[in-house]
């Protein structure tokens, strides 16, 4: 593979990770209401969804995916209804008693439940597959020294979550900060209606992906 494109490459995977974009609002939400540890877990749980994603995209399932309307479709909604159970979970989540503790939430998220809201996030997202079919061949190497494809997709997929892994653990490094500022019911309260809110928004986009693929 060749190095500059690879460098390239790395260049522009760590700029987009700091886009603003469903995970990392997703990972910024999740710390933001239940601290750093939670939300590595799930930027975990994202990268684990995107080692999946790279192996459909190497292994051509990713074009399946991308030239079936329906099956397209059947992944958003089935995405779309897992991040409407979780606003349905977080407008309804309990809070705290005034001054009860040293902890600021009453509610924890454990890491097995954090892991899998971030790997079930990007496994049910057919559009980060869309995205790899269009991003990653733009630096495959087709010289006569040139790597298998799905060996370079691998070496692709893996700076990719590498890249992620870095700059949305900083992310939940930083909204984590806001945890110990929670101690309050109020504030709580209205943590959980904003992060409810976060996932009806992301349920509604994926909704709307579906309707215009199937339409």
């Amino acid at each position: 593979m060749d190095f500059s494109l690879w460098l390239a490459f790395l260049s522009a995977s760590l700029f987009l990770s700091f886009v603003p974009g469903p995970d990392n609002i997703f990972v910024m939400t999740q710390s933001a209401a239940f601290g750093f540890r939670a939300g590595f877990y799930v930027v975990t749980g994202l990268c684990t969804g995107l080692v999946f994603q790279t192996l459909c995209a190497s292994l051509g399932l990713a074009a399946v995916v991308a030239a079936s309307p329906w099956l397209f479709g059947v992944i958003c909604a089935a995405g779309a209804l897992y991040l409407l159970w979780l606003a349905w979970g977080a407008w309804h989540a309990p809070v705290s008693a005034e001054g009860a503790g040293s902890s600021p939430r009453s509610v924890s998220l454990t890491p097995a439940g954090a892991w899998r809201r971030g790997t079930i996030m990007n496994i049910t997202n057919p559009k980060v597959q869309i995205f790899f079919l269009a991003f990653f061949p733009q630096f495959l190497y087709q010289g006569a020294k040139a790597w298998p494809v799905w060996g370079q997709m691998a070496v692709l997929g893996v700076t990719f979550i590498a890249c992620t892994l870095a700059v949305f653990s900083a992310i939940a490094f930083f909204a984590g900060a806001l945890t110990a500022k929670l101690n309050n019911p109020r504030r709580q309260k209205f943590m959980n209606r904003g992060t409810a809110l976060v996932f009806v928004l992301l349920a509604t986009s994926a909704l709307w992906e579906m309707v215009q693929r199937v339409a």
